[in-house]
């Protein structure tokens, strides 16, 4: 049946009822049992059997695990009800709110010892983190869920592996976050565990930062891949909300393993809805391809789609990075004005812990439209910035590009040497996205 308390706790436990309700020792035991077992068992000298607890919780009106482990299936249920409450209040991008009601449950569930409720109020906790760009925070969070559930099977852990992975990107560290998500992945794929969830989380997260490292193709891949795998569900916060109603008729009928059913559907559901920022990045990595292909009009509708929905969600630094990529759009489209005053917004936003490789390239634009202006003092000043942005971040495709923008200002001011070590540096970070960059690539999932 589980794991339960010591003998002295139940005993305590059954004695605290048993006087609580006004019973006598021979009412209690009667009629199965005698007065001497009651005695026995209430002063923890014998472990009841499953039978003995069943009678003796009917007799003093609990449920079995109330009486077994001091709390009820009822309250574990009702909890996992406010849960899901909490994962809604964060899909709609009220992370303050969410905060305070995963913490009082994180609190509840440690002092109930319910290790899943733990992480699942854990996991929360890193979102919320994740949108308000509080990357240390999250990142503890994450590590402490997984912890959590370090007996579970690899698709429970997959959303505290991604959140983590997640973390160390945003704080740009690329390669870690690629080898977390990859290896997850292939565990996943070659151990034959495709749980379709899982693989769109874990695929939908990569993205990011193989767009950062060059890894282009891997990217369009990867986005494809996370198109394929969306759930296709009309409206989920409705279907999500109506489980969530359901879940609570059920509960109170007592009938607990069909409204946990149902609070199980709901969560997946709020999943998929917080899934919102990541679907947000395919539509950003088709406005990358549209761009790369010169179709600036469709680039900047697809920007803007994923732009609107990252706003919604109130993903505040993923808006802020996506926002430097539409400045570079508008700027090609001869719209730089436009573009300078975006990138000067998002700056504000951003920093070497927080969108290290999106700073460095609101940096590198900025000074080529300063360049385009003829101020050059003012593009150094900006290259200079984002040059060490990226040897930070390790983004080797990024730093070649800009070595040679960076060269190429001052050779035409007529500093050849400088231009020449710039000219260098650069050719120190060509290496070929895919290869030394990243590995192998993982295994495909069976679509």
């Amino acid at each position: 049946m589980g794991e339960r308390d010591e003998p002295g706790t139940i005993g305590r436990r059954v004695q605290q009822l048993r006087v609580a309700r006004g019973l006598t020792q021979k009412q209690l035991a009667e009629p199965v049992y005698t007065p001497a077992y009651i005695s026995t068992l209430e002063a923890g000298r014998v472990r009841p059997s499953d039978d003995a607890l069943r009678h003796l919780a009917e007799r003093l009106g609990v449920e079995f695990d109330e009486l077994a482990t001091g709390r009820s299936a009822r309250q574990v249920t009702e909890m996992r009800l406010r849960l899901t409450e909490a994962q809604r209040v964060l899909a709609v991008g009220e992370a303050e709110s969410a905060v305070e009601q995963y913490t009082a449950l994180l609190a509840e569930a440690e002092a109930q010892e319910l290790p899943e409720e733990q992480a699942a109020a854990l996991l929360g906790l890193g979102e919320c983190a994740l949108d308000t760009g509080e990357l240390v925070d999250g990142r503890r969070y994450f590590e402490e869920a997984e912890e959590r559930l370090a007996d579970a099977p690899l698709p429970a852990r997959v959303p505290a592996l991604r959140g983590r992975a997640v973390a160390h990107y945003l704080a740009g560290e690329l390669r870690y976050a690629v080898y977390l998500l990859e290896s997850t992945i292939d565990e996943l794929n070659r151990g034959g565990l495709h749980d379709p969830d899982a693989l769109l989380l874990l695929y939908a997260s990569v993205i990011g930062p193989y767009m950062d490292m060059g890894a282009h193709a891997r990217a369009a891949q990867a986005a494809e891949f996370a198109l394929a795998l969306a759930p296709q569900s009309g409206d989920p916060a409705l279907v999500a909300r109506m489980h969530r109603s359901v879940a609570r008729t059920l509960l109170a009928e007592g009938r607990l393993a069909e409204a946990d059913a149902s609070l199980a559907k709901a969560a997946e559901l709020y999943r998929g809805l917080q899934l919102r920022t990541e679907l947000a990045n395919c539509h950003w990595m088709r406005g990358y391809v549209y761009a790369q292909n010169g179709e600036l009009e469709r680039a900047e509708a697809e920007m803007r789609e994923a732009l609107h929905m990252l706003s919604v969600a109130r993903a505040t630094l993923y808006s802020s990075q996506l926002t430097v990529e539409l400045a570079d759009v508008l700027h090609r489209r001869g719209r730089s004005e436009e573009a300078a005053e975006l990138l000067r917004d998002v700056l504000g936003g951003l920093s070497p812990e927080r969108g290290a490789v999106h700073a460095a390239a609101a940096h590198r634009l900025l000074g080529i439209i300063a360049e385009d202006a003829r101020d050059t003092d003012r593009a150094e000043e900006h290259y200079v910035r984002a040059l060490s942005l990226l040897e930070r971040a390790g983004a080797a495709g990024d730093l070649a590009d800009l070595c040679r923008l960076l060269g190429d200002l001052l050779r035409r001011t007529g500093r050849v040497e400088a231009a020449l070590d710039a000219y260098r540096t650069g050719l120190g970070h060509r290496t070929a996205p895919g290869t030394t960059t990243l590995g192998p690539a993982p295994a495909q999932p069976p679509v």
